[in-house]
């Protein structure tokens, strides 16, 4: 039985990595994957899904407004697809979390999601919050802070290293621009200091 799974993380986790695995499996067993990826993050080349450890697949794109029912509704025109794979699934509009959706549940095909949780202010984008609330099953891929703990946060910084508090939700960059902190590290990052204790 097909399902919608999102798989969630902060940066620099190996979510790309995972994705890419999973996929060559696919293709390994003779099966089709379907890759879709931001149109907005170019970062390794247009309509293309890298790792940070040098793999990487081409892929169709995904922008605002794009129907992506009818995308994969004419993608399996050209032959069955095993799965769907989906990167930067952050940057999904809740609708097309919900094409995502009738994928799975009308055309049968299972769809796996990969994207970040919460941005650098620690809210949740649009595309997470919806893939949280539509998704059969979630998991979260791991990375870690730099004191060991199991990092859930991400600052953003600037071009002279400084953590931004403001600012566009969404700013396209890598390991320059963001850090993966546990949320202890990152309250500190964002100078939310305070002792108070709530027992």
């Amino acid at each position: 039985m097909a399902k919608l799974y999102f798989h969630y993380s902060t940066m620099n986790a190996g979510k790309s990595t995972v994705l890419l695995q999973a996929a060559h499996n696919y293709r390994e067993r003779g099966m089709a994957p379907y890759l879709l990826t931001a149109q907005l993050d170019n970062r390794a080349g247009q309509g293309r899904v890298a790792s940070r450890i040098g793999i990487g697949s081409p892929a169709d794109t995904f922008a605002p407004g794009d129907d992506l029912f009818a995308r994969v509704q004419a993608r399996l025109l050209d032959g069955p697809v095993a799965c769907i794979f989906v990167d930067e699934a952050q940057f999904l509009e809740p609708a097309q979390v919900w094409h995502l959706a009738r994928v799975v549940d009308d055309l049968g095909v299972p769809v796996m999601a990969y994207g970040l949780r919460v941005d650098f202010r620690g809210d949740l984008f649009p595309g997470s919050a919806s893939l949280l609330a539509l998704a059969d099953e979630m998991r979260e891929v791991r990375t870690i802070c730099h004191c060991g703990k199991k990092a859930t946060m991400v600052v953003r910084k600037d071009a002279q290293g400084r953590v931004v508090r403001d600012g566009a939700q969404v700013q396209i960059g890598g390991n320059e621009t963001y850090v993966s902190l546990c949320r202890r590290h990152w309250r500190e990052a964002v100078g939310d200091c305070t002792d108070q204790r709530f027992d």
